[in-house]
C-alpha cells in the first residue's frame, strides 16, 4: 500500500490512500480539493523515496470533508501559597481531509 509523509500547518503526517485526517484550518471550501506539494517521503512496500528537503513533482490530493473545531484545552496556572490561580481555553481551528491520491 501507498504511502506518504507530508507536511502541514508545521506538522508531519504519514497518510495513506482513503485516511481522514486533522491538521490545522486551511482556506479551503467544504467538498472542494486540496493539493499537498510538500511531501517529505513516498513509499510503496519495501520502496521508499526521501526528499532533500522534499521529494519534486510529488503532491497529495486531499478532498475537504469538513471545518471544525477540536475539544477544549485548559492551561491551568498556578504558584502554591501564593494564592495565584489563572485558567485560560482555547479550541483549534481544524480541517479534515480525506486523501484521495498519492
Amino acid at each position: 500500500m501507498a504511502y506518504a509523509i507530508i507536511k502541514t500547518g508545521g506538522k508531519q503526517y504519514r497518510v495513506a490512500v482513503g485516511d481522514q485526517i486533522d491538521v490545522e484550518k486551511l482556506d479551503a471550501e467544504v467538498n472542494s480539493t486540496v493539493t499537498i506539494d510538500t511531501v517529505l517521503a513516498s513509499g510503496e512496500g519495501d520502496s521508499l523515496a526521501v526528499g532533500a528537503p522534499f521529494i519534486e513533482g510529488a503532491q497529495v490530493v486531499a478532498k475537504v470533508v469538513d471545518q471544525h473545531r477540536a475539544e477544549k484545552v485548559i492551561a491551568f496556572k498556578f504558584k502554591r501559597r501564593k494564592g495565584f490561580h489563572k485558567t485560560k481555553g482555547h479550541r483549534r481551528q481544524l480541517t479534515r481531509l480525506e486523501i484521495v491520491s498519492i
